[in-house]
């Protein structure tokens, strides 16, 4: 127990099995359960999930019959943590990239301090620039500016990071069966941990690399389809947080700056037809596309700054 909260770590592992063993035996004596969800690796990383399960009394196997994507793994271990009544979950990479010595820093603002979600932010960490690879380094801050707008925590950085800890009462909010499966899991879980209104934390923690690792993440396969899950889920966060469970003035004006937004590139293609076809470029077109692009960009802004403002206390 940490605190008097029980915790449980969630170890998701694909393709593992050299790395496994080590995150398992540096796990703290303070982790009352390590669950190792095994996401049908194509090595032996089932079979040593299980011999480490015959040596510590601590460890439960989950094995999927498909393989799920980190993401759900970890909904997986979510899962199990909430249904066995675990006060607090914190979720561990079977690849070791997630350093033991930063688990209190993490745990205790959701041991004692009434937040519901506390998530490691290498970003902050003095060796983050030299220690990330500089193109991984540059998508992470990219993408965590998107999962800013996306998901109203503007105080979040380093979206990418699944090393954090979840309070149960986070745990039972969350409908984890919709979650994201793939990369863009943390992305999708600080979106959904908003419209729930549950209080979020950055805690800084060490960046770890080339400690054997075989990354799976590749910037331009992941940076676009991940942009597009948060334009979907911001969205999704608007209608159901500021629509359907509290009427809010914001929502309509992120609604006019986006339609604004499609006007003035209506206007701009036209524009660009004319000047390209006839070689003149009408000055009304012009001034009207100045006009809703400028009024557009306010009103959405003011929408965001609205949308800043009423989360404030989530921090």
């Amino acid at each position: 127990m940490y605190k008097g909260k029980t915790l449980c770590a969630v170890v998701p592992a694909y393709n593992e099995e050299k790395l496994l063993a080590g995150v398992v035996e540096t796990m703290p004596d303070f982790v009352d359960h390590i669950v190792v969800v095994n996401d049908k690796s194509e090595d032996g990383t089932g079979r040593e999930a299980l011999r480490l399960a015959e040596k510590d009394p601590r460890v439960v196997v989950a094995n999927h019959e498909k393989n799920l994507g980190v993401g759900g793994a970890i909904a997986t271990g979510y899962k199990w943590a909430r249904d066995n009544e675990i006060d607090m979950a914190v979720v561990m990479a079977g690849d070791g990239q997630m350093d033991p010595g930063d688990l209190p820093a993490l745990c205790d603002p959701v041991a004692g301090e009434g937040v519901d979600y506390s998530k490691g932010n290498r970003l902050a960490h003095e060796a983050a620039y030299k220690v990330m690879p500089k193109v991984r380094f540059f998508g992470n801050a990219t993408l965590s500016f998107l999962t800013k707008i996306a998901s109203g925590y503007w105080h979040v950085a380093d979206s990418q990071t699944g090393y954090a800890v979840i309070s149960l009462r986070a745990l039972k909010a969350v409908d984890w069966d919709l979650m994201y499966k793939r990369y863009g899991q943390p992305n999708d879980i600080l979106v959904r941990l908003n419209v729930e209104d549950m209080k979020v934390r950055d805690v800084p923690v060490r960046p770890v690399y080339d400690v054997g690792e075989t990354s799976g993440f590749k910037p331009r396969q992941v940076l676009w389809p991940i942009s597009r899950l948060l334009i979907k889920m911001f969205f999704w966060r608007l209608w159901k947080k500021y629509v359907i469970r509290d009427a809010h003035p914001l929502f309509l004006f992120i609604l006019l700056g986006c339609l604004l937004f499609t006007l003035s590139f209506a206007f701009f293609l036209r524009l660009l037809y004319l000047w390209t076809s006839q070689g003149r470029m009408p000055e009304i077109t012009l001034i009207i596309l100045l006009f809703s692009l400028t009024l557009g960009l306010q009103t959405f802004l003011f929408g965001v700054w609205m949308d800043m403002d009423k989360n404030k206390s989530l921090r």
